[in-house]
């Protein structure tokens, strides 16, 4: 059975607030064999697989771990939708307009940063920036995650001890390799930066090429090195 199966199971049973007891009852197996199968000292056969599956209204793909959408599905490009055009509750701010702010500014400065990204045509660049936000946003996300003890880490496989310096280090990572591809040094297995001319970059061109975008980046820019606190004096 999938590695992730046992604590995935254990997930869903947590966050439905039910115990084994009542937990391998509705599925019909003891409450032994459930531990088991939690702890991963046994593998279920398919037909527990998909019992358990309905019984907690997800896919058999998301059970296993090979989907970490509820419903199984795999994401395109075409899938995700845009920051903006997100509809509902989670793209909406009420009470305080700094949350509201800082989205703004750091949205808008990423899609700069992606256009560059485009513009200067290294997917190596590209993946080791991208992998460094994402990393970024993770650690966050856990942060917030952990505020309520009653949250599952087993919605996690890094252990909460551990994800903060694992995903520290990578970052570190990340951004060597970013660097370096940047500087035009080679890394093996690694794209260089193809258009350096289309990296020529101005307050006044950015301003001219992101209309749209460019006070948010200046911003993005300037309240980063405030946080800094570099003296140069």
């Amino acid at each position: 059975m999938n590695a992730d199966f046992p604590r995935i199971l254990t997930l869903l049973r947590k966050e439905k607030g039910i115990s084994q007891k009542e937990a391998a009852c509705e599925l019909g197996i003891s409450q032994a064999l459930l531990s088991h199968y939690e702890k991963g000292i046994r593998e279920c056969g398919l037909d527990f697989l998909v019992r358990t599956a309905d019984f907690y209204h997800v896919s058999c793909d998301y059970l296993l771990g090979r989907s970490p959408d509820r419903a199984g599905a795999t994401l395109t490009v075409d899938d995700i939708p845009e920051p903006d055009t997100v509809a509902g509750k989670e793209n909406t701010f009420k009470g305080s307009i700094l949350p509201v702010l800082n989205k703004k500014l750091i949205a808008n400065s990423l899609n700069v940063l992606f256009d560059l990204l485009q513009r200067v045509g290294s997917k190596s660049l590209t993946n080791e920036i991208s992998s460094f936000l994402m990393l970024g946003v993770y650690r966050m996300f856990r942060i917030i995650y952990s505020i309520n003890p009653k949250n599952q880490d087993a919605l996690f496989t890094v252990p909460h001890r551990l994800s903060d310096n694992y995903a520290s280090a990578m970052m570190q990572m990340c951004s060597a390799n970013a660097q370096t591809l940047a500087s035009g040094m080679p890394l093996e297995g690694q794209e260089p930066v193809k258009n350096v001319d289309n990296a020529l970059l101005t307050t006044e061109s950015i301003t001219e090429q992101y209309p749209m975008c460019a006070s948010s980046l200046f911003n993005l820019v300037q309240n980063s090195e405030i946080k800094i606190g570099y003296d140069k004096k």
